[in-house]
């Protein structure tokens, strides 16, 4: 008996040693993946960084690229595009003007009714009208007569009191927000579709003439007043209520900035200056691009992955479209590398574009004590369960990093403007303010992206510059934007109200 009982406990024992090695190899292999989730965090956050010297470096990049785009076409990576928008609104304007928004599979129609100094906006009506997929990809015509017959309908709903007065027409400001070459404040030809649309005849036409057609065939008496696009439209609407805004940047699924620039300072500029002497530009500084650009393993993939490859660099890295996905694809080489999630990478977390930005802002913004916003998005979007609060903190701190990034890149972008215009300083015995006007759901609702952008456009500015300088929300510059537009290019400017 006694020989069997010492067997057996040396084999409990070898059992239980056995065991114990398996423990702490596991608790070693754990410790190492760990380190190893540590490293690729760190190396991330460095590969990140936005210290104002690079944001410095980013400015002034930003500055040479602009005057390069102004002095010829094709000069710089920043189109720098005249929108022939040469006299903003003043506040004074009165009467009834109307916008059509069209920018994607809706469009909006708006009938904006303006007081003045005194009364501003007095009365705002909408309608948002959704496009028949088959007239995504038909004809001209077929997409055009149907946004004709909706705006007549539309129209027909106009208070009597304010019909126009015979051999007067109603005006429109048309916010296309696709590539245009701008020929004039009311005309502009279709470079290429976008956002799902593929109308080969209209390629290369006059989308206003084509418009105007189709207004024309079903006795429409209206004319477009103004072309613009929604980041022309949020200077407008920016001017309107604050005659000091210089700038309009939209920060959301895509991102743009256009300014007011003076007419000498433009050197593509041919022909008469503007009696304004301005000229509002838009620059398309998505596709701004910089070896200054602190840009990672993550970016450079999900561009090259991307519809456009070696485009719109500045965008990837700063827009809402995108700064979801790189969160997603950091997690993604977590759980390959360093077994983040388990021993399996979560099948969901290898498809593209899955984690939004809105998603990614809800995590960021978790103030729970175990973060249980975070946990619950990893389990309804990834279909991750049982996370740590360990694993939770790390997403949090890369929803962090890159929308830091995003925000001060922003910051770096409109300081840059405003060096280009000179309003980067204060110069003795100068009251002047500048303001920018802001618009876009990254803006407006990402409130961390938000307070970083404003925080280190003050860090940039310095404290006595900054005094002079303010951030202001200006919503809805494609639909109030495009009819303000109208109204400060009618042709009936100046002629007495009957």
């Amino acid at each position: 008996m006694g020989k069997v009982a010492v067997g057996a406990a040396v084999v409990c024992t070898a059992a239980a040693c056995a065991a114990a090695v398996l423990v702490v190899r596991h608790r070693m292999k754990s410790s190492g993946k760990w380190g190893r989730v540590e490293s690729i965090v760190k190396e991330f956050e460095e590969q990140c960084g936005t210290p104002i010297v690079k944001l410095r470096q980013v400015a002034d990049a930003m500055d040479v690229e602009m005057h390069a785009g102004l002095a010829s076409e094709g000069g710089s990576k920043l189109k720098m595009l005249i929108t022939f928008v040469d006299n903003l609104p003043s506040g004074d304007e009165k009467g009834l003007f109307y916008a059509l928004d069209l920018g994607g599979t809706n469009f909006r129609t708006l009938r904006v009714h303006l007081g003045g100094q005194e009364k501003g906006v007095v009365k705002l009506e909408s309608e948002e009208v959704s496009i028949p997929p088959h007239l995504m990809t038909g004809s001209a015509h077929e997409l055009f007569d149907f946004i004709a017959e909706k705006l007549a309908k539309f129209v027909s709903s106009e208070p009597e009191e304010f019909h126009p007065p015979p051999g007067r027409q109603r005006e429109l400001g048309f916010t296309f927000s696709f590539p245009v070459r701008q020929t004039s404040i009311a005309s502009g030809t279709l470079i290429k579709w976008t956002k799902g649309f593929n109308i080969e005849d209209v390629v290369g036409e006059d989308v206003v003439g084509e418009l105007t057609k189709s207004f024309e065939k079903i006795g429409l008496d209206m004319r477009v007043s103004a072309l613009i696009n929604d980041t022309v439209g949020t200077v407008a609407r920016g001017r309107y209520s604050n005659p000091d805004v210089i700038a309009g940047v939209i920060l959301g699924t895509g991102t743009n900035a256009a300014y007011v620039e003076r007419a000498h300072a433009i050197p593509k500029l041919h022909g008469l200056p503007p009696k304004s002497g301005e000229m509002v530009i838009n620059m398309e500084w998505g596709n701004f691009r910089s070896s200054y650009l602190p840009l990672t393993e993550y970016d450079r993939a999900l561009d090259a992955e991307s519809l456009n490859p070696g485009e719109q660099i500045f965008e990837k890295i700063i827009s809402g479209m995108y700064l979801g996905d790189i969160v997603r694809r950091v997690l993604l080489k977590l759980a390959e590398e360093a077994d983040f999630f388990g021993d399996t990478v979560p099948a969901k977390l290898k498809i593209p574009f899955i984690l939004r930005t809105p998603d990614m802002s809800a995590m960021h913004h978790d103030t729970s004590s175990d973060l249980k916003v975070v946990g619950n998005k990893l389990r309804d979007i990834l279909e991750i369960h049982n996370t740590s609060l360990k694993t939770r903190k790390i997403v949090m701190e890369l929803c962090d990093i890159v929308a830091i990034r995003g925000a001060r890149l922003s910051a770096a972008g409109i300081f840059g403007i405003l060096k280009k215009i000179g309003r980067d300083t204060v110069k003795a015995g100068e009251k002047q303010k500048s303001v920018v006007a802001l618009d876009g759901g990254l803006f407006e609702h990402y409130t961390k992206f938000r307070s970083s952008l404003e925080s280190t456009l003050k860090e940039l500015l310095g404290d006595e510059a900054a005094e002079a300088i303010a951030v202001e929300h200006s919503n809805d510059g494609s639909g109030i934007g495009a009819a303000l537009l109208a109204a400060s290019h009618s042709r009936y400017l100046g002629v007495e109200e009957s």
